[in-house]
């Protein structure tokens, strides 16, 4: 095992969930870290070039890609608690499916709807991500156990996975004047999407609705070269 000591860096823009993602994980092990903007199709950042992949975290004289092995990572590397990834077998199991779920079905979907071309093809999204939602409800119910997070009393991997993408539902909401997370179908979401985003080791790192609207750097496929920045999450 790598050992903790050693400066961190965090290689991603602001903007970006899977940034995010490695961002709230450091948080919860109270690790300090430095914010490094960059954009990995500007060469602003040749580690982050080189990986093809949003975000890159930099510790010490290693670097790791791809956000979710960075939340792995940090788990492992700093392994006291609160513990982020379920220690119970089936459990980690459980979690890791619903991340792949949001990587490869849900969150196209998602995309979908800012870059639809069409008002027939931008319902189909809507429908799609609603399906979803429903669908991650349920998994939230028995994730949770009742409590208050997908990793119970605490904010786990699948909540880390999930919660980065609320503020872009959150635009998307706004944009096109509609609701995905709502008390008639997703009641238990919508109160764990509260929480998450209120949480200390969140709140400073989610950004706001109106800046994602006024930046220059939405993930939703809206901007140019999103494609290959997202094609390893």
């Amino acid at each position: 095992m790598a050992k903790s000591d050693g400066k961190v860096k965090v290689m991603g823009r602001w903007q970006c969930p899977f940034t995010m993602r490695a961002r709230i994980a450091l948080n919860i092990k109270s690790v300090n870290y430095e914010l490094v903007e960059a954009r990995p199709w500007d060469g602003q950042s040749q580690v982050l070039h080189e990986s093809k992949s949003n975000p890159v975290m930099v510790h010490g004289d290693k670097s790791i890609s791809e956000s979710l092995n960075i939340v792995q990572y940090i788990d492992e590397i700093w392994p006291y608690a609160p513990f982020i990834v379920p220690s119970d077998p089936p459990e980690r199991v459980t979690a890791r499916f619903w991340a792949g779920y949001l990587k490869d079905q849900w969150f196209p979907s998602l995309k979908a709807i800012g870059i639809a071309e069409g008002e027939d093809t931008r319902k189909a999204a809507i429908r799609q991500v609603e399906k979803g939602l429903v669908l991650l409800e349920g998994a939230f119910g028995k994730c949770s156990k009742g409590k208050a997070f997908f990793g119970e009393d605490q904010i786990g991997y699948l909540d880390i996975a999930f919660g980065c993408f609320l503020c872009l539902l959150r635009v998307e909401e706004k944009v096109n004047g509609i609701k995905l997370l709502s008390e008639t179908k997703t009641p238990d979401l919508l109160k764990w999407a509260h929480r998450f985003c209120s949480n200390a080791v969140v709140k400073d790192v989610m950004p706001t609705t109106e800046n994602l609207i006024e930046s220059d750097g939405i993930i939703m496929g809206r901007m140019k070269g999103v494609a290959s920045s997202t094609s390893k999450l």
